[in-house]
């Protein structure tokens, strides 16, 4: 008669006496950084676009239109991080505002 161990056992850990999951999933990434990551782009894209601006003036080879459209998205997306950081904070103010 053998005797066979519980698999379960096998999938934890012991760390200071209690039993712990071997492996720890990590979580998704938040709001936070994926608003941070949006900062990023939305600040490098102004400054695609300003250096496509300083080309046209020095007189590269590059399309009046295309530089204009490059400052027209530069644009709706700073106002569209700047609409989102506004709902933000009036929504933090609102809830600072809550009586509890």
């Amino acid at each position: 008669m053998t005797i066979e161990a519980i698999g379960a056992i096998n999938l934890a850990q012991d760390v200071d006496g209690f039993l712990a999951p071997a492996k720890v999933q990590e979580a998704a990434p938040g709001f936070g950084q994926r608003f941070a990551q949006e900062i990023e782009n939305i600040n490098s894209g102004i400054v695609d676009t300003d250096n496509d601006i300083r080309k046209l003036v020095a007189g590269e080879s590059q399309s009046l239109h295309d530089v204009m459209i490059k400052m027209e998205e530069a644009k709706l997306s700073f106002q569209l991080l700047a609409q989102v950081r506004n709902r933000l904070l009036e929504a933090y103010q609102e809830v600072m505002r809550m009586q509890v």
